[in-house]
């Protein structure tokens, strides 16, 4: 940071490693470490066309979470992989996931939960990418999407269903999703699920599901219903812990500006619209309220913008979303709950418009620029 982070800040390290190691503390007899690191892809003993995939997807070296956690998952065995977003978790339940599949029976042998549609369409998209060898067949089960086309596409048959609690508990319910080919679940952001409220519907699931089943779960931090949910479903399971020293986000450069006064940012943001635009920027502010605001007062200005937040329908989100990857948009003002769930390759400079309330999005947020090492650039504006 060019600055020295003041008395009052919010992030405090010791809580955050205490929050970390709940588990530790707990859970002695309950889980097996796991030490082992391989070092490249090649020696995990992956399917051929897996690992094209992977490499196609533009993957050289695996990221702390993948030396540890790819070999365990695709074991068979229950984990629990602790680490940040940006570390690569969702590369690694997918390659775990698709190295145990059996393509010839295409029923649903794999369900993956998330706690948004956005991170729900993400997973579908690098479970598509690093199974596209493989054949796979992945379908997205999220809200606010038409019911019967969810249904016909279930019925025709895949491998691996992504989705938001609500939907998927939907589809099995009515029996559209059948579980009895379920192998293995994975519930991916665990401790977001929980702070969202998904907690009796995550269970409602698991009812429905096959008794012998592998469960993963994937999660930044481990809060005690996350710890309940583990012993109540898994079996000696593996625990993966990446540390906050490993998560530093080498390769992001961290700047401030000191704005001195919010009505100052609006000006600061358009001395720096230039700049912006060359590369693809992510601004996030606190509300969808000024996302609104914001993006009036940037198109006032004759600056492009696109904008997209929690109120807007799927549909336009999506829409958004897809211009913005394909680059035909170059700057996109959001809020945090899309955080965890843009991972666009060309991200390379994100601002914090407003600091996030919550240390823990700080690093969402800027982990948006600089994944697995590429550089980026974070800039917060901070007022008095």
């Amino acid at each position: 940071m060019a600055g020295v982070a003041s008395e009052g800040s919010q992030f405090d390290p010791r809580q955050y490693d205490s929050k970390m190691n709940l588990v530790a503390d707990e859970g002695k007899e309950f889980f097996s470490e796991c030490e082992e690191i391989v070092e490249t892809f090649d020696q995990m003993g992956l399917l051929e066309n897996l690992l094209r995939g992977i490499y196609a997807y533009g993957f050289e070296k695996p990221s702390a979470i993948q030396q540890r956690g790819i070999v365990p998952f695709c074991k068979g065995l229950d984990v629990i992989q602790q680490a940040q977003s940006g570390t690569g978790k969702t590369a690694t339940f997918c390659s775990g996931i698709l190295q145990q599949l059996d393509y010839d029976l295409v029923e649903c042998q794999a369900l993956v939960l998330a706690p948004t549609r956005e991170l729900a369409q993400q997973i579908e998209k690098v479970m598509r990418a690093l199974g596209d060898y493989l054949g796979v067949k992945v379908h997205a089960c999220v809200g606010g999407t038409i019911v019967r086309e969810d249904q016909r596409i279930l019925s025709a048959g895949v491998h691996v269903v992504v989705g938001t609690p609500g939907r998927v508990f939907d589809m099995l319910r009515r029996q559209s999703l059948r579980a009895n080919y379920i192998k293995m679940f994975v519930l991916d952001e665990a401790d977001e699920m929980l702070s969202r409220g998904f907690k009796d519907q995550i269970y409602d699931i698991f009812q429905q599901l096959p008794g012998k089943i592998q469960v993963g779960v994937f999660s930044a931090t481990m809060p005690p219903e996350a710890l309940e949910i583990t012993r109540k479903f898994m079996n000696k399971p593996v625990r993966i812990l990446v540390k906050r020293d490993e998560l530093t986000l080498e390769g992001i450069k961290q700047f401030y500006v000191n704005v001195d006064k919010e009505e100052w940012k609006l000006d600061t943001l358009c001395d720096l619209y230039e700049t912006l635009a060359i590369t693809q920027s992510v601004i996030f502010v606190n509300t969808r309220r000024k996302v609104d605001w914001l993006t009036d007062q940037m198109r006032g200005r004759d600056h492009t913008v696109s904008a997209t937040h929690g109120d807007m329908d799927q549909n336009t989100r999506d829409i958004i979303m897809r211009e913005f990857r394909s680059g035909s948009s170059r700057v996109l003002i959001t809020t945090d709950l899309l955080a965890r769930g843009i991972d666009v390759q060309q991200v390379s400079l994100v601002i914090n418009y407003d600091l996030p309330t919550q240390p823990e999005n700080y690093l969402h947020r800027i982990g948006r620029s600089g994944r697995f090492g590429r550089k980026g650039v974070a800039i917060n504006f901070v007022t008095q």
